[in-house]
């Protein structure tokens, strides 16, 4: 698969994320109301069920949204075993396992919940606990590992939004469980402390291109359909190294070559240099592409062939 370094996509999953966070808040928030007996909110009990399920039910689709989002990014790329498996992904590892672990278990609770009326009440209600723990991971997940965790507007909404809950859990915690409250709310503000203070680089959204002229590894497939009349070649991969990219080269073979086009995709900028292939070897090739801006580049690419027809080689380019 082609992806793409589109400032939407990576745009989508930072609001997919904070919007999810202040819905799970807004979910505890309702769950701590509806357990006390005293409740802070001057609300019908009906009304605030209602509410608590179906905003539920939206948290679970904004951290869909933030996950495929965060999928399908070429900046940070991770595998499919790296976005369920917690710890095993090479990005800030802790704090992205903590996200994963969170996620996985809000969808227990959620299957806990949908069978509460086939499952003993006391089990249903200390499962729920873990909302908790479920809450405080999402928390630290999002200090250790947002994009915007350094901007003013979001450590006022973390700070909001701890407060409100702790607030609460605390108010309910004089009714007789402060041992389920007191433990998770001490690891959740100890580890965030720590993770406050080693946030992450913002990711660059700037349009620079970090290094014009290099020479990097290559590695993607070659893909080739055979028609009557002619083959159409199509060449796609990865750079990797000082100037990470995405290349596409696709060739119209007949007798000889009839048309060529090239693409490059300069990462974390996402500038596309479009162009042709002026030369083909049988593993290689060289073209040519310009940036919207006039700038034009020299790209050679030259490679091997596994019997999976995936290749792995070099690909140069220079300025022109």
């Amino acid at each position: 698969m082609h992806l793409t370094t589109s400032p939407a996509d990576w745009y989508a999953a930072r609001a997919a994320g904070i919007v999810a966070l202040i819905l799970l808040s807004t979910v505890v928030t309702l769950g701590i109301s509806l357990a006390d007996k005293k409740r802070p909110l001057p609300l019908a009990r009906f009304a605030v069920e209602d509410v608590h399920r179906f905003l539920g039910l939206l948290t679970g689709a904004f951290i869909a949204v933030h996950v495929l989002t965060i999928a399908i990014d070429a900046y940070l790329p991770f595998s499919p075993v790296q976005i369920v498996v917690p710890l095993v992904a090479r990005y800030r590892p802790l704090w992205t396992g903590l996200g994963i672990a969170a996620a996985e278990l809000l969808v227990a609770l959620a299957v806990t919940n949908h069978y509460r009326t086939r499952i003993p009440y006391r089990l249903w209600r200390s499962s729920h606990y873990l909302n908790f723990a479920v809450w405080s991971a999402a928390i630290m997940h999002s200090l250790g590992t947002g994009t915007d965790s350094h901007a003013l507007w979001a450590i006022v909404t973390y700070v909001a939004l701890i407060v409100l809950v702790l607030t609460l859990a605390a108010r309910r915690s004089l009714h007789g469980r402060a041992w389920v409250v007191a433990p998770v709310a001490a690891l959740a503000i100890a580890i965030a402390l720590i993770a406050v203070t080693s946030r992450p680089t913002p990711r660059p959204v700037t349009n620079a291109i970090t290094h014009p002229n290099f020479n990097d590894r290559l590695s993607g497939v070659v893909v080739q359909q055979q028609g009557q009349t002619a083959a159409i070649v199509s060449m796609s991969g990865r750079g990797r190294g000082q100037q990470p990219l995405l290349v596409r080269a696709d060739l119209l073979v007949t007798n000889a070559l009839r048309s060529t086009s090239l693409q490059v995709e300069f990462l974390p900028s996402g500038r596309i240099c479009k162009g042709h292939v002026t030369q083909v070897e049988s593993t290689g090739f060289s073209g040519q592409c310009r940036l919207p801006n006039g700038r034009a580049f020299a790209i050679r690419a030259d490679w091997s062939i596994a019997r999976d027809s995936s290749v792995a080689g070099q690909i140069s380019a220079h300025r022109t």
